[in-house]
């Protein structure tokens, strides 16, 4: 009797040792399920977050383009108590923009800083594409085949040497480009020649440089190339040394150059201004409440045309082309500060480059 009253207690505290185990594995189960869950959550609410802002980043650039074709439209009508230009003027190489969401720099490149593809001489594309990053062999069969594309001859089946199969495989229009996109489709071009693409420089470190889009145009120039505006590869092209290129870029940074005697080098190329087209790039970046700025940057530009304004006073500026998207390595991006409180909205912030 004894006996099985002990195996009967053992028996129970075996069922409920049992029973605690499972307790202890289901609760270990459940907790990982919620946290599992748990962090798809939080991935799932940063990546919604992240695409919230970036959609509204890229509306505020646009937002920003928008109002830089407005200001332009303005022009030099309004002016303030120094006399500078309230909005816009000739030349003016970049307007800094604040919106109650965020803040805008928009860059007015005119096309006379980039070299026309469609009259530029065989050596002129070798060069610059050169300074973009190809090698001699292929600068040289590049160009010959941008001449060959645009009807002028330069033996583009010179690329069939070059194991090129993975290249675009169109065959040449034989007439002028119609649209600077049409390079990606002139045989031996590749995506980082035209965009652009990061290097490493002798120290290994890794740099952005400018791809063929930033120094060709369908309505760029022969010449003078703009020093304000002007890429650092196109300069390295048309003859700028290489140890002043730096210079000039951080020069017109701080504040454009009003003439050639400010540049400070022998330059026969360059010059200081622009044409009647230009292209508006507007990098944005948005403020967060607190008024740190976010780390997402989206940009959009718009090419543009001025007009008479005796003839075409109600809208002197005429859009060519609108890109959506119009990164560059080159783009001047709103810096990652706070900004100073009391600025009001929509005004150039002190010390923005006029």
């Amino acid at each position: 009797m004894i006996n099985s009253k002990a195996t009967s207690n053992s028996s129970r505290k075996s069922e409920r040792g049992s029973a605690l185990l499972a307790v202890l594995w289901m609760s270990a189960a459940l907790a990982a399920i919620a946290f599992s869950v748990s962090a798809t959550v939080r991935s799932e609410t940063d990546r919604v977050s992240t695409s919230s802002d970036s959609m509204r980043t890229s509306y505020l650039a646009s937002g920003a383009v928008e109002r830089a074709i407005q200001w332009m439209m303005w022009g030099g009508d309004y002016r303030n108590q120094d006399g500078t230009a309230k909005y816009w003027e000739p030349n003016l190489p970049r307007m800094a923009m604040r919106f109650p969401s965020g803040d805008a720099v928009v860059e007015l490149i005119p096309e006379a800083s980039k070299m026309n593809v469609n009259t530029a001489s065989s050596q002129d594309l070798y060069k610059v594409i050169l300074a973009v990053g190809s090698d001699p062999a292929r600068a040289q069969a590049i160009a010959g085949a941008i001449l060959d594309w645009r009807g002028g001859g330069g033996g583009g089946n010179s690329l069939n040497g070059l194991n090129l199969g993975s290249g675009p495989t169109f065959r040449p229009r034989h007439a002028s480009f119609q649209e600077i996109e049409e390079l990606l489709l002139v045989q031996g071009m590749t995506p980082e020649l035209y965009y652009g693409n990061f290097v490493t420089d002798s120290d290994g470190k890794l740099y952005a440089r400018g791809g063929l889009r930033d120094c060709l145009s369908v309505w760029g120039s022969a010449g003078p190339y703009d020093a304000n505006t002007a890429s650092p590869a196109l300069m390295e092209a048309v003859g700028v040394p290489p140890a002043a290129i730096g210079d000039i870029v951080t020069r017109r940074m701080q504040r454009p150059f009003k003439n050639l005697g400010e540049v400070g080098v022998s330059a026969p190329r360059l010059g200081i201004g622009g044409n009647y087209i230009w292209t508006l790039r507007a990098s944005a970046r948005l403020r967060r409440p607190d008024g740190v700025p976010s780390e997402v940057v989206r940009t959009s530009a718009a090419v543009v045309k001025l007009m008479d304004r005796r003839t075409y006073y109600l809208n002197p500026v005429h859009v060519l082309r609108y890109y959506p998207d119009a990164w560059s390595q080159s783009a001047v991006v709103p810096p990652a500060v706070p900004v100073l409180p009391g600025m009001p909205a929509g005004m150039n912030p002190p010390g923005a480059a006029r």
